[in-house]
């Protein structure tokens, strides 16, 4: 992926052969489990990365521990979205927000390991799908996908794209994100 991110013209096989997953904004109110203490920065300008949010679903907690973000529905932070990032922690933010602080957009937001940020691109063809699992190929084909996250930790690797679909809007949406949707999947540079 070097060449991707040196902006060089790539081979075939760089765009070819592609796992795409999904990630999405978890809603607190679709999660349960103990309610766990918080600590993170109370806004986006992180002043003490250690005060107290709230007291939050444990199942919600990691579920923005694994997407990235989430939005809070009850207590006095409710309306807003934790955000978590392995470098800065937990932080509350009035939008849902990549590791690099920019706001998620649904069916344009994108992740993956070696590319730089700002990259586009699109699913030029879905590969292999699963049709009792996976949602139409159509609908992530016709986005414009703009590269603004890696996988650090995660489960990314050489070819894998992570596209952002919003918010989740039932309590099932967690099981997309640990199958792919899409393999041997080919990918289009845009300039």
């Amino acid at each position: 992926m070097t060449v991707l991110a040196a902006g060089c013209d790539a081979g075939a096989d760089e765009w070819s052969d592609w796992t795409v997953t999904v990630y999405y904004t978890a809603v607190e109110s679709y999660h349960d489990g103990p309610r766990e203490t918080v600590h993170g920065c109370l806004d986006l300008d992180c002043a003490d990365s250690d005060a107290r949010i709230g007291e939050l679903p444990s199942d919600f907690v990691d579920a923005v521990r694994d997407e990235g973000t989430g939005r809070i529905t009850s207590g006095a932070n409710a309306g807003t979205y934790l955000n978590w990032s392995y470098d800065i922690g937990f932080w509350l933010d009035t939008q849902p927000r990549d590791a690099g602080g920019e706001i998620l957009q649904p069916f344009r937001s994108a992740a993956a390991e070696g590319m730089a940020p700002g990259t586009r691109l699109r699913l030029a063809d879905c590969g292999i799908i699963d049709p009792e699992s996976a949602p139409p190929c159509t609908e992530f084909q016709s986005a414009e996908w703009i590269i603004g996250d890696e996988f650090i930790p995660g489960p990314g690797g050489p070819h894998h794209l992570d596209l952002y679909i919003g918010e989740e809007t039932a309590e099932a949406t967690p099981d997309i994100s640990v199958f792919p949707l899409f393999a041997g999947a080919t990918v289009e540079p845009l300039s």
